[in-house]
């Protein structure tokens, strides 16, 4: 067998398993399908992701779901104003032994774990906030002078309310740019939220079993990185974040008009790991353009600002990130 069979045969093995644990997760996560994959794209690629939307939509139940099935061991730290960096990451206490003696010992925060749910991240200062910047980068933390790795692998799972509730702070641009993907989760549709009634307010509810471990998680992450991309989709994809750099001489005129800045090389790398698992999800051996476009919101509306006046005229990010990205595509296709 050959080096590119063996790579179609791991890739079938692969998609037939994500498949299952999607139908797993579903079961408890009803009628949110994109979401469902958004997340799972999060973890395949290796990265984090921020799930946005009001309260009440069963982001904490997803993240928990996520983790039984992918069977990763998994922490919650419910995020509010007094919460401290050291609440996150631990701290040394001092302790007395029996014979009278003095010594330190390091006692873990919930970071250290494989899952970490930052449930309303939003809601804790900008202080506590940045003590997952580390984490999240280098999965790794550093307390009291020393280096401590983190769980293998390590993924952030954040919630974040809309910013326009009450007391909510913004995060930091620099952790923004460390999540892979912004997932909007919207409001169910009438039947959705009619199988949720039933499924949710009866006797007996979804059980669920891991399909995946950690080690079989890592496999996959390795794998991703191994599917081929065609030179026109690498193409596209630096096309499409380049036009979205306001002082870029390719960026169009409503962007250069209403971009206050754009997004860096790490949206870059982002779109090209999340249109591989993208593709795996579907079953397919290697991403097309119609990923790219799928994904460009979600890897880009986090990673770049209107300026005052676009926003006071009414433009909307998201609406820009779409028109854009159809221009982009298009041109690219005519091209």
């Amino acid at each position: 067998m050959t080096q590119a069979d063996t790579l179609v045969t791991q890739i079938e093995e692969l998609s037939t398993k994500l498949d299952q644990a999607r139908s797993m997760i579903r079961q408890i996560f009803i009628g949110q399908d994109r979401v469902v994959d958004l997340v799972l794209t999060t973890l395949l690629c290796g990265g984090h992701g921020i799930l946005v939307g009001l309260p009440g939509l069963g982001k904490t139940r997803l993240v928990e779901a996520l983790s039984t099935v992918m069977g990763l061991h998994g922490n919650r730290v419910q995020f509010t104003p007094d919460l401290m960096p050291a609440d996150i990451l631990g701290s040394e206490v001092l302790e007395t032994a029996a014979d009278g003696s003095r010594s330190f010992r390091f006692i873990q925060g919930p970071v250290f774990c494989q899952l970490l749910m930052a449930d309303e991240i939003n809601r804790a200062s900008p202080r506590t906030q940045s003590a997952l910047l580390q984490a999240m980068q280098e999965k790794s933390v550093t307390v009291a002078g020393q280096n401590r790795p983190l769980g293998t692998p390590f993924h952030v799972l954040a919630t974040q309310n809309p910013i326009e509730q009450e007391g909510t702070y913004p995060l930091p641009e620099a952790q923004l740019d460390r999540f892979l993907l912004e997932i909007q989760v919207p409001y169910p549709d009438r039947a959705t939220e009619r199988n949720i009634l039933l499924a949710t307010t009866g006797t007996e509810e979804a059980v669920l079993s891991a399909v995946f471990d950690p080690g079989q998680l890592l496999a996959a992450q390795t794998l991703i990185r191994r599917m081929p991309v065609g030179d026109a989709v690498m193409e596209l994809i630096l096309d499409l974040v380049r036009a979205f750099r306001p002082d870029d001489s390719s960026a169009p005129a409503v962007v250069a008009e209403n971009m206050r800045w754009g997004p860096g090389p790490r949206a870059a790398q982002a779109l090209m790991l999340a249109v591989r698992a993208q593709a795996l999800l579907r079953g397919a051996f290697s991403p097309s353009a119609a990923d790219v476009a799928d994904l460009a919101s979600a890897v880009l509306n986090h990673r770049m600002a209107l300026g005052f006046g676009a926003r006071a005229r009414g433009v909307t990010q998201l609406e820009l990130i779409a028109d854009v990205t159809e221009a982009v595509v298009q041109q690219k296709a005519v091209a």
